[in-house]
């Protein structure tokens, strides 16, 4: 599985490069924090849901803390997509990248 990290990330959107960031989170966690622009598909929705993401474009994966993100991150893999497992979610992206995004 590829990872990517925070500063990774940020400079994806910093230099405006294509990208789906896919938040794997429950509705209850996203009205906690969340990071914009992102695709929202609960980790139990992502079976009947997987053809709302483009194959051909990189899909950065996040959760709270990259475990739930990685078990997506590994699905989405073996069905041809090109994803990435964002290190330590959310939760890292408030510590290093924006303390403004609430952690919990």
């Amino acid at each position: 599985m590829k990872t990517i990290s925070v500063q990774e990330l940020k400079n994806l959107f910093e230099n405006k490069t294509p990208f789906t960031l896919l938040d794997v989170r429950e509705n209850e966690e996203l009205q906690i924090a969340h990071i914009k622009p992102n695709t929202h598909i609960p980790m139990g929705q992502i079976v009947e849901r997987i053809k709302e993401l483009k194959k051909e474009e990189l899909v950065v994966v996040m959760c709270h803390s990259g475990v739930r993100s990685a078990r997506v991150c590994h699905y989405l893999s073996e069905n041809g997509y090109n994803s990435k497992n964002l290190i330590g979610g959310i939760n890292q992206w408030s510590v290093e990248i924006d303390q403004k995004v609430p952690q919990y």
